[in-house]
């Protein structure tokens, strides 16, 4: 258990790998999840919860090899309140140098409808269910779901049990993302003053954001005494998604003259995870996202940048290097060595072995050949593109030729391999992108629906690297892929494959065993 003898001392536990994983498409491979929860490991993250051990074999393997690795952080594992979800929990985490098990039930009238129970009955379910956990772990987390739409007498009530079975941490979520920051603190200061031991565990708070509300509700949780807060880079997760983890953390560190607490984060990684779990879940930052958005720093009015030169302060209240957001810009070119190359990827947050950066440095020269000057963000999507993994069968872009005319349909002339097979075929469409797409899908057939189709350019001019994201459903499975390249059709087509990969790996995560 970690020891809150500091009361200023605000845990951080992350949810990335398993709340936030559960956003229709931003489903990670397992190699991807080790890769994210070694850096937020090292990123001073106190809890992780790496996942949801009951649901697949995937999902155990993940948190079980991610228990193993864990160098500081507290490794957790979500468990039904079910012997069999608990069980399986433990198996997952108990090789973690900390490990705990984080067990729930919906406690508010809906929930419980659902449940078929009784007040009385899921008393006695969350008494045997924190009892058998706390006898597996000593360091046990229980979550009364949809909690801030639970009648407060009972809430108070099964707290109470769950204290008294062994829980070490009270999670308070407000699953619905319902509650205004007033409640979140009034429903913490109440737990405090009517349940008997409650100062002598932690409270956590869990918030999400369908009312935009999910950092002031836990902010005003823990200005009420909760000391841990849940939390997701990028603030990914379900529907509107979770409190994100960069704007609780940097709102305590820049407004620590009101909120006099501190974590053990370490601000100057924010940038790199941030732009990792995004390509990673194919969910692209929204330009005007708090903290981490690439309008973060960015001036354009000139009442703004007049200020900007005199004073940074005047428009600026965070530096852009605490978060680790380089402020340089144009250095590299078709000219820069391998070792210049290395330096500027350390600078904007990749580390990279040698066998990487050797094929990065291919990619970039050949971006270079492309394009005249590269930029920071050009290597950030370079980065982001080049990051996928080899996969049996796995669909990939070999040659595109575009044919385009004023009349008439567009031709697409491609070669795709599968699983290193070469596929030739021509398809014709409704522009250079339809075409593209419906020569990918006969060589692929396939029933998913194109549900999103966006481009955004990566720099400016016309030589800008086009970034284009597409998420596609297929029976219920939600899968997203993203690409950049100079040529925009290329770029498409490559995020179509990527998705198509993806779906690949969700069928047979979802295949019957």
């Amino acid at each position: 258990m970690t020891d809150m003898t500091d009361k200023s001392r605000v845990l951080i536990f992350d949810t990335t790998l398993r709340d936030g994983e559960q956003s229709p498409g931003a489903t990670m491979t397992h190699s991807e999840k080790l890769e994210i929860a070694e850096m937020l490991d090292v990123m001073g993250v106190d809890i992780i919860e790496a996942g949801f051990p009951i649901a697949s074999e995937g999902d155990f393997a993940a948190v079980s090899e991610i228990a193993k690795r864990a160098d500081r952080a507290v490794i957790c594992g979500l468990a039904r309140a079910k012997a069999g979800d608990i069980e399986r929990a433990w198996e997952a985490v108990k090789h973690a140098g900390r490990p705990r098990i984080h067990t729930f039930i919906g406690t508010s009238p809906s929930h419980r409808a659902i449940t078929g129970m009784t007040m009385d009955e899921m008393a006695d379910s969350i008494h045997d269910t924190v009892s058998l956990a706390r006898n597996l772990c000593d360091n046990v987390q229980w979550s009364p779901m949809d909690a801030t739409r639970t009648e407060d007498d009972y809430l108070c009530r099964v707290v109470e049990i769950a204290i008294k079975a062994g829980a070490t941490t009270i999670n308070i979520p407000d699953t619905v993302g319902y509650t205004a920051p007033a409640e979140s603190g009034d429903i913490i200061k109440m737990l405090l003053e009517r349940v008997p031991g409650a100062d002598e565990i932690i409270f956590a708070t869990h918030c999400h954001n369908d009312l935009g509300m999910a950092t002031a509700n836990a902010l005003a949780a823990v200005d009420a005494g909760a000391r841990q807060i849940e939390c997701t880079i990028n603030g990914l997760g379900e529907r509107a998604g979770n409190t994100a983890l960069e704007e609780v953390v940097m709102a305590i560190k820049v407004r620590n003259d009101i909120m006099p607490y501190h974590t053990d984060i370490d601000t100057k990684k924010i940038m790199a995870i941030s732009r990792r779990v995004a390509t990673v879940s194919g969910f692209p930052v929204q330009y005007n996202k708090a903290i981490v958005g690439k309008n973060a720093f960015a001036h354009e009015s000139g009442i703004h940048q007049d200020g900007m030169l005199k004073n940074a302060e005047t428009f600026e209240i965070m530096r852009p290097e605490d978060i680790g957001l380089s402020e340089t810009s144009l250095v590299m070119g078709k000219h820069s060595g391998r070792a210049a190359l290395r330096a500027k990827l350390e600078n904007l947050g990749f580390s990279l072995a040698d066998n990487q950066l050797k094929d990065v440095f291919v990619r970039f020269k050949e971006l270079a050949d492309r394009k005249k000057e590269i930029f920071d963000d050009d290597l950030v999507a370079l980065m982001n593109t080049s990051s996928g993994r080899p996969l049996e069968g796995e669909l990939k872009l070999e040659s595109l030729r575009v044919v385009c005319g004023t009349e008439g349909p567009q031709t697409a002339e491609m070669v795709l391999s599968i699983g290193g097979e070469r596929h030739e075929v021509t398809a014709t469409g409704d522009g250079p992108v339809d075409a593209t797409f419906n020569a990918i899908k006969k060589v692929f057939p396939h029933g998913a629906r194109l549900q999103l189709y966006q481009v955004h350019a990566v720099t400016e001019g016309t030589d800008a690297q086009a970034t284009v994201s597409v998420r596609m459903e297929e029976e219920g499975k939600i899968v997203t892929g993203q690409s950049a390249d100079t040529d925009t059709v290329v770029a498409s087509a490559k995020a179509y494959i990527n998705a198509l990969n993806n779906l690949v790996v969700r069928r047979e995560k979802t295949a019957p065993a």
